[in-house]
């Protein structure tokens, strides 16, 4: 089960024991029925009507924080309730009332009409104010515009028609006699029209929005009002949609909780919701209505985004008697399409572009199962209203369930949309991270559509920093998939390129400034925004080879590379208290530093010239915590396989073989090392030494050589300097130490060499000594240089060249460099040099 759902009230344990004991109000158990929610307000406190044994209609209220009920009103008639709001404070009820009952019987409360509006002082119960007689529907909303509980000296009341207007009404008050609360303005109450001629409206009670439709010449235009908090409205923005709505009559969302609706002719009808989130997106879930229930079409619309997705789901004809409608939920990250019994769409809203990052579930399965099977209806955020049992429910996504389907689904495109669900939940104390990284060691080998340590490292990486700022998704890789070709069994989809709203109000803040930034980068930029290493990649292989060639870039750059590498590692350390089982962070491995802190450095360059509006500290933190979110990743892989085979420090030494469960261990560094290779990515210092440990351990002496030649197993001083030491010189290690000596990069060959006391590492010292000593003669007139020798030959210009070396050694104290080194004879070094000089010239 994907979602989890709480019940926020349930009718039946938050109301009725209530009214068993006040006993005064009491409600028969044959009048059950009559109980039922009439709207949710902003501050949570849900209004429900029910009748009596009189039949006379009463209005309670059920505040969510206190759990506590209370009585707000009572119409001494038998009237059926179309609407109903409450202002914040409690002292305002505005109800919107049938004057037909279900029998069919006329209350003659107002002559000549169908629909009574009314406005009554409930605090203490007082005056009532007829708003509207007429014979049309009308549905009324208080607004909520500050949050703080600071008593209102005007209250605002949103009455919507029927007749396809809605106006709001300015309602002064004060108070008299201590607490009495009573309108002053009753005999004309100011009014403003804020819509009409609209077929569709939304409200959004938590962020205090109106949105609406209106159809110019067969175009459907999506207007949306703010509501602010200093009492005025705006209209924000029109976005033209490509949705037939001339002919779908007239409908309403979340304007209160609608019980009377035909659920037969619901499941058939079209469905319109717009949902938003903190992070800037908006999004328009449609589905339109159909005649024939064989296969089922909806589309969302990214409006932050550009472009709109249409999906096509069979049915069959299994479905032909289906009675519940198509239910949208948002979900924050995700909006979820849900049809019980038939299919669950979990659909990615920060990253639609590629189908296998959204989660699709076809029949009946445990992902939904804690969601009713009735007619829901989504109302404001995450609450959903179950029709039938009038029970409220707060839908999310539940971590746990998620990570259980992780380890169950054997399909790739469910690894990979189930793997971000995950992610995107949160990582809060309970985050199970050790369980997503066994569960990505345990799956990688059976992974074949992408890389999945490839998609861990970069997924996890961007939602550790992801909250910090929204517009980090047009800038940080998001996945290491870029192209999805692969069908997905079930599914249909078309993608088009809409176009943008067009904002209305230049002066933005919160939610308004993120989606028009959320716009910008629809409008300028593409993929090919978000950060890659490929300069990094250039800049890094340019310094390794000018190094191999002795040139040098500035001290200070290079530096300044180096102490990014530093900061990351610091923040590592200061952020894992706990200390490490295997041997990594310890090691200098000059080369992987430069790669850290080149990626440092170009991140950060990266999100200073693109992301707006956030401080350069916080930017340098971010890109700290990003790099080494990336690196302890690595080592987290590693330390739950290590502590997985139960392995011990002494698998570090070298004079013993290798087990099955290093491996494990060997195999796995091979996959990163893979996995990090292709995408550029740092690795943290001291994983090639323990890599090439393991693969001595692990591996053939000649296939050990060819890993190395082939680039899998790069030599490090460390790992030569622990060869050397460790092995001794049987005839198997003398090969692979020889081996290693011929592959190491000359400078390290030299000192490594110095540590293995035997005549092939003595006559490679001799070489290179000579050739040194070579390379840096001028010739010089020398005299008397034969007589001085001590040693003569027949050969006058070996004699001559012989005298050369010695000069040169005397002048340039050239075998000083092995002077206090156990493993090194100086005498023989030399003796050997002159020896390989007289074999050179075939003397």
């Amino acid at each position: 089960m994907a979602l989890g759902a709480r019940t926020d009230f349930d009718p039946g344990q938050d109301v009725l024991p209530w009214l068993r004991a006040a006993g005064g109000a009491g409600i028969l158990e044959a009048n059950y029925e009559s109980l039922h929610v009439l709207n949710v307000e902003r501050n949570g406190n849900i209004i429900y009507t029910y009748k009596d044994a009189k039949g006379n209609a009463i209005f309670g209220l059920y505040d969510c924080q206190t759990r506590q009920n209370q009585h707000l009103y009572t119409f001494e008639k038998d009237l059926e309730v179309i609407s109903c709001s409450v202002n914040s404070e409690k002292t305002l009820l505005a109800a919107s009332l049938a004057q037909y009952t279900q029998g069919g019987t006329r209350n003659e409360l107002q002559p000549g009409s169908n629909c009574l509006t009314l406005l009554a002082e409930i605090h203490p119960v007082n005056n009532v104010k007829v708003l509207k007689a007429v014979d049309s529907c009308i549905w009324v909303q208080f607004l909520y515009p500050h949050v703080e509980s600071r008593p209102l000296s005007q209250n605002h009341l949103l009455l919507i028609s029927e007749e396809k207007y809605i106006e709001q009404f300015h309602i002064r008050v004060t108070q008299e006699d201590g607490n009495r609360v009573v309108i002053t303005n009753s005999g004309h109450l100011p009014r403003d029209r804020i819509a009409e001629d609209f077929v569709w409206a939304q409200w959004d009670m938590s962020e205090q929005r109106l949105y609406y439709i209106v159809v110019k010449k067969s175009k459907s235009i999506l207007k949306c009002i703010q509501f602010c908090a200093d009492e005025s409205f705006k209209l924000m923005f029109e976005a033209p949609l490509d949705i037939p709505l001339s002919d779908s009559g007239f409908k309403l969302v979340n304007f209160g909780c609608d019980h009377h609706r035909d659920q037969e002719k619901l499941c058939k009808h079209l469905s319109l919701c717009v949902f938003t989130n903190h992070t800037g997106s908006l999004c328009v879930c449609y589905s339109p209505k159909f005649d024939s229930w064989e296969q089922i079409t909806y589309s969302v619309f990214y409006l932050h985004k550009g472009y709109s997705k249409t999906f096509t789901i069979p049915l069959g004809s299994s479905a032909s008697h289906l009675t519940e409608g198509i239910t949208f939920l948002n979900l924050g990250y995700y909006v979820a399409v849900y049809l019980p019994g038939y299919f669950f769409h979990l659909l990615n809203i920060q990253h639609p572009d590629l189908i296998c990052h959204s989660l699709f579930l076809t029949g009946n399965n445990k992902m939904t199962n804690q969601l009713p099977h009735s007619p829901l209806q989504s109302l404001s955020r995450s609450l959903v209203l179950d029709s039938c049992s009038g029970k409220l429910y707060r839908v999310s996504l539940d971590q746990s369930c998620l990570l259980r389907f992780l380890w169950s689904t054997c399909v790739d495109w469910e690894k990979m949309a189930a793997l971000h669900c995950v992610l995107s939940c949160g990582r809060g104390p309970c985050f199970p991270e050790g369980q997503i990284i066994q569960w990505v060691l345990e799956a990688v080998s059976a992974c074949h559509s992408f890389d999945l340590i490839q998609e861990f490292l970069i997924a996890s990486s961007y939602w550790s920093v992801y909250p910090e700022s929204s517009n980090l998704d047009a800038l940080l890789p998001y996945s290491s998939v870029l192209t999805w070709n692969t069908d997905i069994p079930g599914i249909t989809l078309e993608t088009e390129e809409i176009t943008l709203p067009l904002l209305k109000v230049h002066s933005l803040k919160g939610y308004w400034a993120k989606l028009s930034s959320n716009f910008e980068y629809a409008k300028y930029t593409n993929p090919h925004l978000h950060y890659h290493n490929s300069v990094v990649r250039r800049e890094w292989h340019n310094l390794i080879s000018e190094e191999k060639t002795g040139k040098r870039r500035s001290t200070a750059y290079v530096r300044n590379i180096l102490d990014n590498a530093i900061k990351v590692i610091s923040n590592m350390e200061a952020k894992n208290s706990e200390p490490r089982l295997i041997p990594l962070l310890q090691e200098e491995d000059h080369h992987q530093r430069l790669l850290v802190g080149l990626m440092v450095s170009e991140l950060k360059d990266h999100l200073l010239r693109h992301l707006q509006g956030v401080e350069k500290k916080k930017i340098e933190q971010m890109v700290l915590d990003y790099v080494s979110r990336l690196l302890d990743l690595m080592c987290c892989m590693l330390e739950t396989s290590w502590k997985k085979h139960n392995l011990h420090s002494r698998v570090l030494h070298l004079n013993r073989p290798g087990s099955a469960a290093e491996f494990e261990v060997f195999h796995l560094m091979t996959r990163i090392l893979e996995a990090t290779t292709s995408l550029c990515l740092p690795l943290p210092p001291g994983f090639h030494t323990l890599h090439l440990i393991l693969g001595v351990h692990c591996l053939p002496t000649h296939n050990l050589l060819h890993f190395i030649d082939s680039g899998v197993l790069l030599l490090t001083e460390a790992a030569g300097t622990r060869i050397m030491k460790d092995l001794d010189n049987t005839e198997k290690n003398e090969k692979l130490k020889f081996g290693i000596i011929e592959r190491l990069p000359p400078l390290i060959g030299q000192k490594i060499c110095r540590l293995w006391d035997h005549p092939v590492s003595s006559n490679i010292l001799s070489q290179n000594h000579v050739t040194r000593l070579l390379q840096n003669y001028k010739k010089e007139p020398r005299n008397s240089m034969v007589n001085r020798s001590s040693v003569h030959v027949e050969f006058l210009p070996l004699n001559y060249f012989i005298e050369i070396l010695k000069d040169l050694e005397s002048s340039s104290q050239a075998l000083n460099d092995f002077d206090g080194d156990d493993n090194v004879d100086a005498a023989f070094i030399e003796a050997t040099a002159l020896k390989q000089t007289t074999m050179l010239l075939g003397l």
